[in-house]
């Protein structure tokens, strides 16, 4: 939103300054983005031509001699058609920056002869586009002064960035309304427009819609005999000062009226409109030429205005170019309309037509002023075209019914910690339009027409707090609690960092995947239901919520292989979704491992083969990326059971699933199924794993946050070897559960480290050798107590699983 320094100053009146007024506008919650106080324009003087005389080498140049005032006269080169001995014209010299036509001047010849600067026009002091001379100025004029000041080019323009919810403010009125309220100023009011209406308005309107909220109100007004030629000098700098080219009067002054009341006004050639005007939804397929010389396709969505020769205007958003304005109109139809803004946005948005009045219309104008700004127009239209102004139309408007909002005025203090009087609340309240009833402590405030954000009492307590100074508000140190704070985040948050910076410390990469994924791509990994499809995606490949990271991440690390990164190990720990409601949605820890990047290191080289490295991934570290996860998340991993099998996008035989116990399921590794690479179009060896954080039981709480004291045994651990023929079928894990449960006390680990399988070993059978693990606490055992425990492990074993002690 940008305005000029005398435009704000014709609604305020205040001796403040330009870096005050900048100041208070940040203050009161009306961001200042950039000034220019226009410097550029400094250097350009008022000069005077004392002869000019034919250039010796070109017939249209002239050679002249211009006095600045400084009594030496400077010689110039010019081709202006105008220039003549006596001109009085805006001088630039040497050095100066011209913005109409961006160059810097310098000393130059021009067919051999010097040329010490320029007299320029007014498009090359961007103050019109007319460039048929240079500027001729009234001969009393003060030669020497400057001419930006003379001709108020020196006007400073102030922009600044609006949040949505303040509409009140897309007019210069109501930024110098609330400079006012906040003490930098007064309010100056103008008296209501007065004219005489002769005749009716030959047109009619109607409303033809089945919602009325998308047109709550019309008004129409003709003007005849207007004379529409250029709009006057000062009305044209305004607006090219905010970036707008002047047209001809009829259109300035609907811009004019946009900037500085924030009322969007159309204006009909009265003598193209046939018929009457209706307001009605677009039929499917119409079209109309609009005033950017574009065409436009629009639809039932679209509201427009239409007459007997078809459609007429985008309702708020753009006129049409048949009934457009130009200098042989004569009877102009003036419109005044309330439109609905979320159909306003949507039009808009639509079609990619960004317009002033979209901009305020979308986020809601004064419904009180749509026949107020009728008035105000047409008052303009008749002082600065002429005419006579015919009786008013107005249709459909129901009238404003303020809202009234119970306020406690302690409410102030409560939400914002500032000590403000209910004397100075309820003054900065009614200095913003608000109307108050009652008196004391709680009053009740009426919402001023304007101001349609304004919903509740919160809304009225930022209303008093910005008014009366942010800034008031003292920084003071958090009250301390003399002890030890309690746990800020849940369990979760903390076990989604926990399982970042395990897997991070392992090596991986974090990665960031869409959440939206291809319909093919959800249907593959379990999901796909209707209830996640997305109502608008972004892309047509991005029409579901994903029901599993892996997708993501298996692409994302084909990406980086077709990039020359083929070993790539990531993961993600983010969201994924079961159903549209809030318990569908699950905490997720995924990753991905591609080509030979292992733990032990990825590539081919003699270090990484001395580790171990260097191989292709697989199932293994896929598992020990998951339990790594677990882990770190502070489970018991005694109670962690690894089961065969999972999902269908793993491989059958080469992945498996981790649970707690027999219906909590914590996650799923393994190697995946070549098909799901497949159709996913991935080549390579990849292993991955997903584990569900918010499986995770919550841990116990415990009495104290101090840790116990650690315990450590003096006695010497003792290892013994064991290896079990079992059948086939039989599952390490259920070996390592039954050793483990001989005697929990001494028994501190079990682990696997041979399998063999031989035709010595008998058919369908295998041999799995472990290493248990023995902690004595208390005493040395003897060989009686090793005796004694080694028959509770191998006649557990063998009750559990079938196995015999191999010979």
């Amino acid at each position: 939103m940008k305005f000029t320094l005398s435009w704000l100053k014709e609604h305020l009146d205040t001796d403040a300054s330009l870096e005050q007024i900048c100041e208070r506008l940040t203050a009161i919650g009306l961001e200042v983005e950039d000034v220019d106080d226009k410097a550029a324009y400094k250097p350009f003087v008022i000069a005077k031509v004392l002869s000019a005389e034919k250039h010796p080498e070109a017939d249209r140049l002239k050679v002249l001699s211009v006095d600045a005032g400084d009594g030496k006269p400077v010689q110039i080169v010019c081709g202006a058609p105008n220039a003549r001995a006596g001109l009085v014209g805006a001088l630039a010299r040497p050095g100066t920056y011209v913005p109409g036509i961006d160059v810097t001047l310098s000393v130059g010849k021009i067919r051999g002869v010097e040329s010490h600067g320029m007299m320029c026009s007014e498009k090359e002091l961007n103050m019109s586009d007319n460039h048929d001379g240079i500027i001729d100025l009234p001969e009393d004029a003060p030669v020497g002064t400057s001419f930006a000041s003379y001709a108020g080019l020196d006007d400073p323009v102030i922009e600044i960035n609006l949040t949505p919810n303040r509409p009140d403010c897309t007019s210069i009125y109501g930024i110098a309304r609330d400079l006012a309220a906040s003490g930098l100023g007064t309010l100056k009011t103008r008296p209501a427009p007065s004219f005489k209406v002769e005749g009716t308005t030959p047109v009619d309107v109607k409303l033809e819609l089945d919602d009325a909220a998308l047109c709550p109100g019309f008004s129409l007004r003709i003007v005849r005999g207007v004379k529409n030629g250029p709009s006057p000098k000062w009305m044209q700098q305004r607006l090219l000062a905010i970036g707008l080219r002047p047209i001809n009067a009829l259109v300035d002054i609907t811009n004019y009226m946009t900037f500085d009341q924030g009322r969007p006004m159309h204006v009909f050639d009265a003598a193209k409109v046939k018929g009457d005007l209706v307001v009605r939804r677009a039929k499917e397929g119409e079209t109309i030429l609009a005033l950017d010389q574009r065409e436009y396709k629009l639809g039932p969505n679209n509201v427009v205005i239409a007459d007997d020769n078809g459609l007429e205007s985008i309702g708020g958003v753009m006129g049409g170019e048949h009934s457009g304005c130009d200098e042989n109109t004569v009877d102009v139809l003036i419109e005044s309309a309330l439109w609905d803004p979320i159909n306003i946005a949507k039009t808009g948005r639509s079609l990619g037509i960004i317009t002033d009045a979209r901009y305020r219309f979308e986020r809601g104008v004064d419904p009180e002023y749509m026949v107020q700004g009728l008035d105000r127009t047409t008052e303009l239209v008749l002082e600065l075209c002429g005419g006579v102004a015919g009786q008013a139309k107005v249709v459909g408007y129901k009238g404003y019914e303020p809202k009234w909002i119970d306020f406690p005025v302690s409410e102030v203090k409560r939400l914002t910690g500032l000590e403000v009087s209910a004397e100075e609340s309820l003054a900065i309240l009614k200095g913003l339009g608000f109307g108050i009833e009652g008196s004391g402590e709680r009053v009740s405030v009426s919402v001023p027409s304007w101001r349609p954000d304004v919903d509740g009492k919160a809304d009225l307590v930022e209303e008093v707090m910005r008014i009366h100074g942010v800034d008031n508000i003292k920084p003071e140190p958090l009250e301390s609690l003399g002890a030890v704070n309690g746990r800020i985040l849940t369990t979760l948050q903390i076990r989604t960092r926990t399982a970042r910076r395990a897997l991070a410390s392992r090596g991986m990469l974090e990665a960031v995947t869409w959440s939206f994924i291809p319909e093919a791509q959800a249907k593959l990994f379990g999901g796909g239901s209707s209830a996640l499809k997305l109502a608008n995606p972004i892309a047509a490949d991005m029409s579901d919520m994903r029901p599993s990271l892996l997708p993501g991440l298996l692409t994302a690390a084909q990406r980086n292989a077709d990039k020359g990164y083929g070993d790539v190990a990531i993961f993600e720990v983010s969201g994924t979704y079961e159903g549209d409601t809030p318990d569908g949605q699950r905490r997720v820890a995924g990753g991905v491992r591609r080509g030979t990047a292992s733990l032990a290191g990825a590539g081919r080289m003699w270090s990484n083969a001395t580790k171990g490295g260097g191989k292709p991934v697989d199932v293994y570290d896929a598992k020990a990326d998951a339990l790594a996860v677990i882990e770190a998340c502070g489970l018991p991993m005694a109670n962690v059971q690894i089961e065969a099998g999972a999902p269908s996008w793993y491989h059958p035989g080469r992945s498996g699933t981790i649970k707690m116990g027999p219906k909590v399921i914590l996650g799923y590794f393994g190697e995946f199924h070549p098909k799901t690479l497949a159709a996913l179009d991935v080549s390579g060896t990849y292993c991955g794993f997903e584990i569900y954080l918010d499986a995770m039981p919550e841990p116990k709480k415990k009495a104290t946050r101090t840790k116990p004291a650690l315990e450590l045994s003096p006695f010497q651990v003792v290892k013994r070897d064991f290896a079990f023929v079992v059948d086939k079928s039989v599952e390490a894990g259920a070996i390592i559960k039954a050793a483990t449960s001989a005697d929990r006390k001494l028994v501190t680990g079990v682990n696997v480290f041979d399998v063999f399988e031989g035709a010595s070993l008998g058919e369908n059978k295998k041999s799995v050798a472990i290493e248990v693990q023995i902690q004595p606490t208390d005493k040395t055992l003897t060989d009686e107590d090793f005796e004694a425990l080694t028959a509770k492990i191998v006649g557990n074993v063998e009750k559990t699983t079938g196995g015999v002690l191999r010979a």
